[in-house]
């Protein structure tokens, strides 16, 4: 192999996040090994900590309808981008065209597109809530696919569940990938789960995470006890009473673990479905997954200390790295957390895309062509099980 072939190979992969918040997929793509050259937010406090955390893209923090195809190319410079990843809101976008000029949704959406269409990465990926899965939304599915594929990328779906991929941490997203240099689409294998044990290895525990929260200085960052303080007293007497990865939902709940006098005073005969929408007083289960880390503190409790979890402690959950420092007040810090895309489901997703480039150059050798995939029969399947949950 020449020189210039084994540069190209040994190259880094290059990519652009829109949409990017603090930067948690990118800090994955980037644990895979890919570069980030550009992210975009309209968020100051998101966008400090991104351009803390990776230093060598260049951070644009604004209305992304005002960065300019010519402001991105002075940007990009001579860079070669590979890869377009971002979570624009899609249940705006319609089969009709732009639908509703005036939904923001579908707005940022075909601002995606655009940059999309400048760059002429590689791949896409897009990430969303699994409700877009509903079929409520099978217009605008379709609308994306038919999108994408006339910009000649061929298009998969799946929904991915953070704790397969060492994530102590429930979180399911809806993934979007395209590529068009490969025929076939690759998501990223599951390295985690409990339903085969001799195939996976075990989910990542809250407690194995909590473990170590120290960057390599010794130093732990975000970490403020005193904000993590249960300031109510009647609710530090409660939580004394819960045990280690227990809640109240159900008053057969709050029969258990309450006295007469922590009681929380609802009328459980005429609560809708007799149970609370969410758990109440919800200690985290060292020995198991945590469920979504929500954007702020007051969801869950420690497992065993009677206090709320630090930004440090939820950032760990989302497998954010010990090192990444997150900017702005605590509130903004736990929104930055709490909308992250998992860093290391985003390595996982990384490591796909490589996986792809690889195949391409093989399958570029080989002299083979690369085809189009049905658009339709690939929604269909994934809605099939998009919603079991294990």
């Amino acid at each position: 192999m020449s020189t210039n072939n084994k540069s190209r190979k040994n190259k880094k992969l290059k990519f652009i996040d829109i949409f990017s918040g603090a930067g948690g997929f990118s800090c994955g793509l980037e644990m895979a090994g890919l570069e980030c050259v550009l992210g975009i937010d309209f968020n100051k406090h998101a966008m400090d900590t991104f351009a803390l955390n990776h230093k060598k893209a260049y951070p644009y923090c604004g209305d992304i309808s005002k960065l300019t195809n010519k402001r991105i190319k002075e940007i990009l410079g001579d860079t070669d981008v590979n890869l377009v990843v971002g979570g624009p809101p899609c249940q705006g976008f319609s089969t009709v065209g732009p639908g509703n000029p005036d939904d923001i949704r579908n707005k940022l959406f075909l601002e995606f597109v655009r940059i999309v269409k400048l760059a002429k990465p590689e791949f896409i990926v897009i990430e969303n809530v699994t409700g877009l899965l509903a079929k409520k939304n099978e217009m605008t599915l379709q609308a994306i696919f038919r999108r994408f594929n006339r910009l000649g990328y061929n298009l998969d779906v799946k929904v991915l569940s953070s704790q397969h991929y060492g994530v102590p941490e429930k979180r399911r997203r809806t993934i979007f990938i395209g590529s068009r240099i490969n025929e076939k689409v690759e998501f990223p294998k599951i390295t985690h789960d409990t339903v085969v044990a001799k195939t996976y290895r075990p989910p990542v525990t809250v407690g194995e995470a909590l473990s170590d929260l120290t960057d390599k200085n010794g130093k732990i960052h975000n970490h403020d006890l005193d904000s993590a303080k249960i300031k109510s007293k009647l609710d530090l007497k409660r939580i004394k009473r819960i045990p280690e990865g227990k809640g109240i939902r159900y008053e057969k709940d709050e029969k258990a673990y309450l006295t007469p006098a922590t009681k929380l005073g609802v009328d459980w005969k005429n609560m809708r479905e007799g149970r609370f929408r969410q758990t109440k007083y919800q200690r985290l289960d060292s020995k198991s997954v945590s469920p979504t880390i929500m954007t702020h503190r007051h969801s869950y409790y420690h497992p065993t200390e009677h206090r709320y979890l630090t930004q440090r402690e939820a950032a760990k959950i989302q497998s954010f790295p010990n090192h990444f420092v997150f900017s702005g007040p605590i509130s903004a810090q736990w929104r930055q957390i709490g909308n992250a895309v998992p860093p290391l489901m985003g390595k996982a997703i990384g490591t796909a895309i490589k996986k792809m480039h690889k195949a391409h150059l093989k399958a570029k050798h080989d002299g083979k062509v690369n085809k189009k995939t049905k658009v339709k029969s690939i929604i269909n399947d994934v809605r099939g099980g998009a919603f079991v949950y294990r």
